[in-house]
């Protein structure tokens, strides 16, 4: 495969001149084929391109199930601004009462305790919290919503519950499957030994880059991530070295995700970050920190694949302590 890019960039040495037809793309094609500036695709089979489909379209799901709850908050700023004074986010007691009594004029007349009789009635809600009904009941006196045109409004919001309600299942058994295609794969043991990365991280990664074994170094992945540094510096002039975001974009979002979590709950990478972003000499950014810790981790997830090995935090907590002795 010859990087469009590439050809794009190399169409203008000979002639000049930004002309583009078949004839000159495949003269420069053949010209960077020559000179070996190609590289060899690898395509995924089996469980590997189970996992990258399933992969993407449980992103597109997630994607059109954040444009439903987002519809739904704009039906929320319409009839019921209230609402999101009592729920903050969208748990099950806050489906239940928009499935239930989605305007304040459902609520009106109605006392906590036949509130909470009434959520009782939605299928998985067991024990809804009485705060919240009575929440509920105050705000409602004095809602400033809309109360016009409430027939449509009340099928809209019941419409869209229940595409939501789909989506989420349908999310739910798809992220159960592609788990279960994930742990089929060698490297889900010593993936899912470092504490902070869970089965869906797991999917995302192995989705995006198939077995970490197939890769003979992690620079491959690094690159492969964008994360390789690049600089523009001319004579005395140095410039700033920035990552260079040439690669899969999804798998360096999805490398910066984890690493916030693990810099959070794993002490091994907390102290790391520690100490680069406090160290003496050429302390880093707090941003600067996490993209060395991003290299680091992939680092770490190729050697315990290719080695078939446990992750160890107090083998990396030793090496941590070794290696500021020695700084």
């Amino acid at each position: 495969m010859v990087n469009p890019m590439h050809v794009n960039r190399s169409k203008e040495l000979d002639d000049n001149l930004q002309t583009k037809n078949d004839q000159k793309d495949a003269l420069v094609i053949a010209r960077l084929m020559r000179d070996g500036r190609f590289s060899y695709p690898r395509i995924l089979a089996g469980v590997e391109a189970e996992l990258r489909n399933g992969a993407t379209l449980r992103a597109k799901i997630q994607e059109d199930l954040n444009a439903l709850q987002n519809r739904s908050i704009r039906w929320l700023d319409r009839f019921f601004l209230e609402f999101t004074q009592v729920f903050k986010s969208f748990g099950k007691m806050a489906y239940a009462v928009l499935e239930k009594t989605p305007l304040p004029s459902d609520i009106n007349g109605k006392t906590p305790e036949e509130l909470l009789f009434l959520y009782r009635q939605v299928e998985g809600m067991k024990s809804p919290q009485l705060p919240k009904a009575k929440q509920l009941v105050e705000v409602a006196e004095s809602s400033i919503g809309v109360t016009e045109g409430l027939v449509m409004a009340r099928f809209e919001i019941a419409t869209l519950l229940s595409q939501i309600q789909l989506m989420q299942t349908q999310l739910e058994k798809l992220t159960a499957q592609l788990i279960e295609l994930a742990k089929q794969m060698s490297d889900y043991d010593y993936l899912a030994s470092v504490p902070g990365i869970g089965d869906i991280t797991i999917v995302d990664l192995l989705s995006e880059v198939g077995s970490l074994t197939q890769y003979a170094h992690p620079r491959q992945l690094i690159k492969l991530a964008g994360l390789t540094l690049r600089e523009n510096s001319s004579g005395q002039q140095k410039g700033q070295k920035r990552i260079s975001k040439r690669g899969r974009r999804q798998l360096r979002a999805l490398l910066f995700r984890v690493m916030m979590a693990l810099i959070k709950h794993n002490p091994a990478f907390r102290a790391l970050h520690e100490y680069y972003t406090t160290r003496a000499n050429n302390p880093l950014r707090k941003k600067q920190s996490i993209v060395v810790l991003c290299g680091k981790l992939v680092k770490i997830l190729h050697a315990l694949c290719k080695k078939k090995t446990m992750f160890d935090e107090h083998q990396m907590m030793k090496d941590f302590a070794h290696f500021q002795m020695t700084a």
